[in-house]
């Protein structure tokens, strides 16, 4: 008589049983998916938006500090354009070579000829220096005016006064006289402050 062969597991389950099992697998199964796959791809999600706003947040911070260095370069710019203009107004020293180049250029375009100058003592204010400047010209009225008024056009602030006016001699139907005036020209002294320009009359 031949052996039975034992039955298998689910040979001994009823059919009730073995698809309560099948579901079972499929729960586990699904629990696996979850554990493994779905909860490691949540938590990179979860980490990549967290990377995301804090990107952004320096982002902003980046932008933020862009515009204050475009602000303050932009007013650096300007404040030492500003600079520039103040020390065509008043320069930090005497220079008086540039001094004198200015009187001999006004000087041409008047007509005038500037027979002589000498530079006199400097002296010294509450924040500016004056620099005088012994002229003598030679040429007629109206040039000698023009001269004048040509000086009191310049960038920087020189002063026209003590004018004398003597030898006046005949030139054809012109008179031609020689001119004595004291020109002083102002710049700063060291450790002080241009004032603001147009900011009142010239001393």
């Amino acid at each position: 008589m031949a052996a039975k062969k034992p039955a298998g597991i689910g040979a001994s389950l009823s059919p009730g049983a073995r698809g309560g099992l099948v579901g079972l697998l499929m729960v586990v199964v699904a629990a696996l998916y979850y554990v493994v796959y779905y909860q490691e791809t949540d938590d990179l999600i979860t980490k990549a938006k967290a990377e995301k706003a804090d990107l952004l947040s320096e982002l902003e911070a980046q932008k933020r500090a862009q515009a204050t260095f475009l602000s303050d370069r932009d007013e650096l710019v300007l404040r030492q354009q500003r600079q520039r203009e103040l020390n065509k107004i008043l320069p930090e020293a005497t220079e008086v070579a540039s001094f004198l180049s200015s009187l001999q250029q006004v000087s041409n375009l008047s007509g005038v000829e500037l027979v002589g100058w000498q530079p006199l003592e400097e002296r010294n204010e509450s924040f500016y220096a004056r620099s005088p400047m012994q002229l003598e010209l030679r040429g007629r009225f109206h040039q000698v005016a023009k001269f004048v008024h040509e000086v009191g056009r310049l960038d920087r602030i020189i002063n026209v006064e003590n004018i004398e006016l003597f030898e006046p001699k005949e030139a054809g139907a012109d008179i031609v006289m020689r001119a004595r005036c004291l020109a002083t020209a102002l710049h700063q002294l060291p450790h002080t402050k241009a004032p603001a320009a147009g900011g009142g009359a010239r001393p």
